[in-house]
């Protein structure tokens, strides 16, 4: 299903606040995107997605770097990035409509790209604002991620597999290094789950808002079919070299 800008902009807002003491998963990524980066030491830096500051946090304590520039759809981003790195260049909206002048030695991305409609875009355009033997690095999810919600709710992004992202990739890149992983959650009953994805702001798959009838429906059906009340995460952890 596609989801427009505007919409995972509005559901991030609301779950800003709350998103880091719920992205256990995002967090377990970003550490894993950082001890999986080449080197250490870079002179520019942009992180596309900065969100609550995840991925701000374990990088300001891993790697050294001379400017450090950040984007994401939601303004208060911004407030997180210089939580961690006060002097950080940050610049919010759509990152496919900014322009950027300079270059980077290193762009990096955590639990963003599925949320692109168009990821080939993102990476070209990754691959015009990297200097010579730039790192792309970035996490994102695969086709099993969140396979109990949409058994149930047929919701779901349009994940691109390992192969597929490979070939996208390819055109530009080298890739160094990528490990794949599953993260199973569990939960005591569903509405926690409802919950959980409400604020890590995964409800941007639902369209419309669900009623008392629709969250009934949807607790009684996952109860049936997933006793252990898990949910899955499948992220895929990628370190790409520009050719």
């Amino acid at each position: 299903m596609q989801i427009d800008t505007k919409t995972i902009k509005k559901h991030f807002q609301k779950s800003i606040d709350k998103y880091s003491e719920n992205a256990v998963v995002q967090k377990l990524m970003a550490q894993k995107l950082c001890a999986a980066l080449p080197r250490q030491n870079f002179d520019t830096v942009l992180e596309i997605g900065a969100g609550a500051g995840l991925l701000t946090e374990e990088l300001h304590e891993k790697i050294t770097f001379h400017k450090y520039y950040a984007n994401d759809l939601v303004e208060k981003s911004g407030y997180y990035v210089k939580k961690y790195i006060p002097n950080a260049i940050f610049e919010a909206g759509d990152f496919k409509r900014i322009n950027y002048s300079q270059k980077f030695d290193l762009i990096i991305s955590n639990a963003v790209f599925q949320w692109f409609e168009n990821p080939g875009k993102i990476l070209l355009k990754c691959s015009s604002i990297l200097n010579t033997d730039g790192i792309l690095a970035f996490s994102t999810f695969l086709p099993e991620n969140f396979k109990e919600f949409y058994s149930i709710t047929k919701l779901s992004l349009e994940y691109k597999t390992f192969s597929e992202l490979q070939t996208m990739l390819q055109l530009h890149f080298e890739i160094i290094s990528s490990e794949q992983f599953e993260y199973k959650m569990k939960f005591e009953n569903p509405l926690q789950i409802l919950a959980h994805m409400k604020n890590t702001g995964v409800n941007s798959l639902a369209a419309t808002k669900w009623g008392i009838k629709e969250v009934k429906n949807f607790c009684d059906s996952y109860k049936a079919a997933y006793s252990n009340l898990e949910l899955t995460y499948n992220p895929v952890i990628i370190i790409a070299k520009l050719k």
